[in-house]
């Protein structure tokens, strides 16, 4: 059987009254807020297609409300006035064999995707190598008065809650 995913990362901020509302204003932005989170590793299934959302996130993921969401995600929080954080997926794939996830946090950018690369770069030489070029999405938030959220999430797949024998 071939895995064929359409795996959408969408990067997005939030802001709130807490680090929480600010988390969930960010996955509201990103169009998934509506879903429980299963939270997955770095690995990317053979045949599956990585695509950023332009201008970030804006288009609501498909799904109904408390579906299940299959993701790798890079959260980070600042709640100080005058912080500055960034969060960042990086992945790099082969077109036959899948490819690699990583989420990172910091506290600029030039540290994020150092991270990224990195990481990438040993987990690629880990397995022999032959993964193609870094890519990357970022996300940055700014603290004024209130917490707020970064938040890169690569979406997989949106499940319901239905037995598996009644699916379609």
């Amino acid at each position: 059987m071939t895995t064929r995913l359409d795996i959408t990362v969408r990067a997005a901020t939030g802001v709130g009254r807490t680090k929480l509302a600010a988390y969930d204003h960010a996955l509201l932005n990103a169009g998934v807020g509506n879903f429980n989170l299963i939270k997955l590793s770095s690995v990317i299934p053979p045949h599956s297609t990585v695509r950023v959302l332009e201008g970030g996130a804006r288009e609501a993921l498909a799904g109904g409300h408390g579906d299940k969401l299959y993701c790798v995600e890079s959260a980070v929080f600042a709640e100080h006035s005058g912080e500055t954080v960034w969060a960042g997926l990086g992945w790099t794939t082969d077109a036959t064999t899948g490819g690699l996830f990583v989420e990172h946090h910091g506290g600029s950018e030039e540290s994020l995707m150092e991270q990224i690369t990195l990481s990438l770069h040993d987990m690629d030489t880990n397995r022999g190598g032959g993964y193609g070029p870094i890519q990357a999405a970022t996300a940055s938030a700014h603290c004024t008065d209130r917490p707020v959220c970064a938040l890169v999430v690569a979406a997989y797949a949106v499940e319901d809650w239905s037995p598996k024998e009644t699916r379609g």
